[in-house]
């Protein structure tokens, strides 16, 4: 016996335990997200409030190590006292220390590493139907469908075809629509995030 082509296929139900609080029914036919208008990620290395760095000066074994970046984006050095450091580069940061204690002629040649040990400034902001709306720590190679479950995943009524994800870029900001319901049932890959993301979930309409 043939099957009727024009059959329409009915709704599958959707179990992904590491996202919905419970099951929801996802509407027939949605987009695969196959091209999405959205920038490409952008990693960053530069440093803002709350983000902890190490920095040693050769030679200089009685100086603290750890410094963290104060909340207007500044930290209190050795010698130099206030320095403000936010939206710099690790490498950044050491000319800035090397250049400001030369012409303090403190020092008259010193060598300046600075590695950042934690990255607490990065964050990506999760809205809407979610479990724990709010911000969430960033961490390079974080997903949309891992951060929705950082969020504790859907509510209920989420609607899994309209899921907004806004991104910063040098001209203003984008946003794009989302149905997340093609990347839980595989048919889509998940879409990488970058600090400062701002995801919107939707509530289902009945």
């Amino acid at each position: 016996m043939k099957l009727d082509r024009r059959a329409q296929v009915p709704c599958r139900r959707i179990a992904v335990q590491a996202l919905l609080t419970i099951p929801l029914l996802v509407a027939c036919g949605s987009s695969n997200n196959v091209r999405l208008n959205l920038p490409p990620t952008v990693e960053k290395s530069t440093v803002g409030p709350g983000d902890v760095f190490l920095m040693d000066v050769v030679g200089e074994k009685e100086l603290p190590r750890e410094y963290m970046v104060a909340s207007d984006g500044s930290v209190d050095l050795p010698y130099l006292h206030t320095v403000t450091v936010a939206g710099l580069e690790p490498q950044e940061i050491a000319r800035l220390v090397r250049k400001l204690l030369m012409e303090k002629q403190i020092l008259t040649d010193p060598s300046v590493v600075v590695q950042v040990k934690e990255y607490n400034s990065r964050r990506v902001m999760i809205l809407g139907q979610v479990a724990k709306p709010g911000t969430f720590p960033y961490t390079a190679g974080l997903t949309l469908i891992q951060a929705i479950s950082q969020a504790g995943g859907l509510t209920g009524i989420a609607n899994v075809d309209r899921v907004n994800l806004t991104r910063r870029t040098a001209s203003g900001s984008r946003t794009v629509v989302i149905a997340i319901s093609s990347i839980m049932e595989g048919r889509s890959p998940d879409i990488p995030l970058q600090s400062g993301d701002r995801i919107f979930v939707h509530e289902r309409l009945f």
